[in-house]
């Protein structure tokens, strides 16, 4: 198959490159121009436009603007990139013969947090932000431009990890190696991960498989406590686990005081550390007549730090 994907050269990119590679003709679409093995060529954006790019099969538009946790990006960058370059691409697809178009959204689209306690793709949307505001409005613009007698995936994974990746999972990582106490220890809240190679198993099965267009979910089977995830850096690292169960009043009284003299542990923050954000995959693996995915969550993460030790 002829496949097109953009931000080819980002961490989910990257991968997708190495397991569609041997079997498939890859073309990418990127700011960064260096080549890469098993891709055909590298086209900028300029070349989409001047209509430069061969025929293809399939379309996976990855390309976009990370959530930046810092928030020091302006919130037209999201909308430029996010929203702008998921209308160009999509505009080329739907122009071209290519039969499947892929785009990569986020939960972030659907909502900040979890009403209730299940996130499934039933829910009204209601992003909080210009991350999550960006990548519905770039749905909204795919949902409003029907392509006829094609197929159109709408992708909200949860956080992706896997070998390479750097996010959020490297900084509690790097927390944790040190033998630094986890205070939260008495919040057992549940998350929901994407595992690299769960994500690829997707994607194959979306390339090959008779699928109906839709929105679809991304996560593994199983979600984890934070706790959870603190016992598999700590067995990976042979650390003792250091996870204190310090009363949730007074973490919460910290986090007020946090508030008022602007520190780094403020409410917002250990919202997000403590909070629920559980995703239900059950219509992706109904559509790939699937009863479960090939990596247990437990598993991936395993290997996600594995790969941080070796890097070190």
């Amino acid at each position: 198959m002829k496949i097109l994907i953009t931000g080819i050269h980002g961490f989910v990119g990257s991968n997708l490159v190495q397991a569609l590679g041997d079997n498939n003709e890859l073309f990418g679409v990127d700011i960064i121009s260096d080549a890469m093995k098993n891709v055909q060529r590298i086209f900028s954006w300029e070349d989409l436009k001047r209509g430069l790019i061969p025929p293809v099969e399939a379309v996976i538009h990855l390309a976009g603007k990370a959530h930046d946790v810092k928030k020091t990006s302006s919130p037209g960058v999201y909308f430029k990139v996010n929203t702008g370059l998921t209308q160009k691409i999509y505009d080329w697809f739907l122009a071209s013969p290519a039969r499947k178009f892929i785009f990569f959204s986020s939960v972030k689209a659907a909502a900040d947090f979890v009403p209730g306690d299940l996130l499934t793709e039933d829910i009204v949307p209601h992003p909080v932000g210009p991350y999550g505001e960006s990548k519905i409005k770039a749905e909204e613009y795919i949902l409003n431009h029907p392509a006829y007698e094609k197929q159109v995936y709408i992708l909200r994974p949860c956080m992706i990890h896997g070998p390479g990746n750097k996010g959020n999972l490297n900084l509690l990582h790097q927390v944790i190696k040190k033998g630094i106490p986890w205070p939260l220890g008495a919040f057992e809240n549940r998350r929901s991960f994407t595992s690299i190679g769960n994500l690829i198993f997707i994607i194959d099965g979306l390339l090959t498989k008779n699928v109906v267009s839709g929105i679809y979910n991304v996560g593994d089977d199983e979600a984890l406590s934070t706790n959870e995830l603190i016992r598999i850096i700590c067995k990976v690292y042979g650390n003792k686990r250091r996870i204190w169960r310090l009363p949730r009043g007074l973490m919460m009284g910290l986090a007020k005081v946090g508030d008022w003299f602007h520190l780094p542990l403020n409410t917002e923050r250990i919202n997000k550390l403590v909070e629920n954000y559980i995703v239900s995959n059950q219509k992706i693996k109904n559509a790939l007549n699937i009863d479960h995915l090939p990596i247990r969550a437990s598993e991936g993460l395993m290997r996600t730090i594995e790969s941080f030790r070796k890097d070190e």
